[in-house]
């Protein structure tokens, strides 16, 4: 027998839409002798639905959705549709009004519904303030002649669980090991797991153990596309009873894909093998180029507007939006100050030129003399510094929202991780936009970004380049200027400045940030790791200082494990000190810096 997995790209809140999606690939996989058709997790109403949950018309619509599909599905496929459903018991037992749940649909109807039973509350995931958990093990079978197959039921999360492969258990239960316990002959998971550098690798080798030691196939379907801040990769799998790979689709692009059963041998047979990106730098490329496609489209947008500097940060993202919604579709806005060098300005204008994008300028100066003008009478008396600079950002922000709010473009904010994370940006000024693209990634990945894509000028077309793939291929030179790439980063608000004035060199700035945010270390292990403690002391002020900076960034493609986003909920009002004392005091240029 056949299973399909479909590999789908559901919006939030579109239910037709959504189930459009699963009818489709209902259709393509009768027509290819499936009986079991996957989808994945609250497919029906798009991952994650968040407060839509507390609409009691959303949910009901849902519930009317799921009948029609049923209703309108190949009436012999079994097809598992997830979907939110009511809680029957909420109103007499107290508990949560949901279930995250998986129906299934066969002959026209509903004939089986589970619930997931682990409820992820970490990091982004917050499904304990919506569900109840559900109780298993879920399973259904399919009638074969005088027996039938046992195919047991998961939900995302319900995989994560297993104490061998993470050396301990973060739930009481294994619903993996409770269906090894139950005998089913698949187990099938329907998931919606956010991409983060190597998540897929991590996943294959989580599905590889545990069908290995429950000696179970194990096919697992994944959502794919971006849903606000998080990225979904896809790379949807199927594992055999010995742990081995038998099919895979390929990552950030919807798809289906038939994996057939072997029912003398009881086992998933080999089929097609999606290869995964080269390397962590075309995987990140790739989510965030399908990030901002899926952003700008499902919020409306046709156009992105950008702010070219001439700097490495905006040539990045500039790059990554001609890619993501067609050079055609990418405004960049040169805005020159009288500090602004000569190459900023030759820089961005090749950069354009090199990706195809429209370009406008619009100088500065005089909006820099009128605003000193204004506050000459209130600034007066006073020593120029952290506040007039950042007038420079701010008229930028506002000509930038401008044009946004004029052309009906969404305007794309260029900061990085690492300025983020310290607070090298200014509120209302470079801060402005609609969307975050690279405000998790580091600075040190940015550069490796751009060095990767300069790799890919002349290799031929390259499916993770999008609408610049044909324009890279009949390039002779870079496709971000070298002199990007080679000269010291600046914001160029004042003569002769440069970032390493304020911080220390990226590469030591990024790694304490990662052993900070990613890994929770202490100082005595930054500095143990070679570190100086002085310049810890003052990566962590900073930290700690620009709280209230980050509460106002827009919202933030997630590529890592602990990006700036919902999983990151510090308090901004903290007079919590790290467990040394500040061996030194901040210089009056970082005490601006910290302002």
């Amino acid at each position: 027998m056949k299973f399909a997995i479909a590999q789908l790209n559901p919006t939030i809140g579109d239910l037709a839409h959504n189930a459009q999606q699963v009818l489709d690939a209902a259709r393509q996989a009768d027509r290819l002798g499936a009986q079991v058709l996957i989808t994945t997790e609250l497919v029906l109403c798009g991952y994650p639905p968040r407060d839509l949950l507390l609409q009691p018309s959303f949910i009901q619509a849902m519930a009317h959705t799921l009948d029609v599909l049923a209703a309108d599905l190949p009436p012999h496929l079994a097809v598992l549709v997830g979907y939110a459903a009511a809680n029957p018991k909420a109103r007499y037992h107290g508990e949560k009004p949901l279930f995250n749940s998986t129906a299934l649909l066969q002959g026209g109807k509903v004939q089986q519904v589970f619930h997931k039973q682990l409820l992820p509350t970490y990091d982004v995931f917050d499904e304990h303030r919506y569900f109840a958990p559900g109780q298993g093990p879920s399973s259904f079978t399919i009638p074969l002649g005088d027996w039938g197959l046992r195919i047991g039921v998961t939900i995302c999360e319900d995989l994560w669980n297993d104490e061998e492969f993470w050396g301990g258990r973060s739930y009481p239960r294994n619903p993996i090991a409770d269906l090894a316990d139950d005998h089913v002959d698949v187990v099938i998971n329907l998931s919606a797991s956010p991409y983060s550098v190597n998540k897929a690798q991590l996943r294959a080798s989580m599905l590889a153990h545990s069908a290995t030691r429950f000696r179970c196939p194990i096919l697992y379907a994944n959502q794919v596309g971006a849903n606000d801040d998080l990225i979904f990769d896809g790379t949807s799998m199927a594992f055999n009873r010995q742990g081995d790979l038998v099919a895979r689709l390929p990552s950030y692009q919807a798809g289906l894909a038939v994996v057939e059963y072997d029912l003398i041998q009881h086992d998933l047979c080999p089929g097609d093998i999606a290869p995964l990106p080269a390397d962590e730098n075309e995987a990140i490329w790739s989510a965030l180029v399908l990030g901002v496609r899926d952003y700008t489209h499902k919020c409306g947008f046709s156009k992105a507007v950008i702010g070219l500097s001439g700097g490495i940060d905006s040539a990045l993202v500039a790059a990554i939006a001609a890619a993501a919604l067609g050079p055609a579709n990418v405004l960049g806005i040169l805005m020159p100050s009288p500090y602004s060098s000569d190459h900023s300005v030759t820089d961005a204008l090749a950069l354009a030129q090199t990706l195809g994008i429209d370009q406008e300028t619009l100088a500065i100066g005089p909006l820099m003399a009128d605003y000193d003008q204004v506050l000459d009478p209130l600034f007066s008396g006073t020593s120029s510094g952290l506040a007039e600079e950042n007038i420079q950002s701010r008229i930028r922000g506002n000509l930038l929202m401008a044009v946004s709010n004029k052309f009906g473009h969404l305007l794309l904010s260029t900061g990085n991780k690492s300025e983020m994370a310290v607070g090298y940006c200014t509120l209302y000024g470079d801060m402005n936009g609609g969307l975050a693209v690279i405000a998790d990634v580091p600075k040190t990945r940015v550069y490796a970004l751009c060095e990767w894509l300069n790799r890919q000028v002349g290799q031929g077309p390259i499916a993770a380049l999008g609408e610049l793939s044909e324009r890279v291929n009949h390039l002779t030179d870079a496709l971000i200027p070298q002199n990007i790439l080679e000269k010291p980063p600046s914001a160029e608000l004042k003569p002769g400045q440069v970032d390493q004035d304020s911080l220390p060199p990226y590469d030591v700035l990024d790694d304490i940030l990662d052993r900070l945010v990613q890994r929770h270390e202490s100082v005595a292990d930054m500095v143990a790791a070679g570190h100086d403690a002085a310049v810890v002391d003052k990566v962590l002020r900073l930290v700690s200082r620009a709280e209230f900076k980050r509460r106002q960034t827009p919202p933030v493609l997630k590529v890592t494990d602990r990006a700036f986003g919902l999983g990151w909920r510090m308090p901004i009002a903290n007079r919590w000190k790290s467990e040394v004392k500040p061996l030194v005091q901040p210089s009056p240029a970082e005490q601006l810096l910290e302002a």
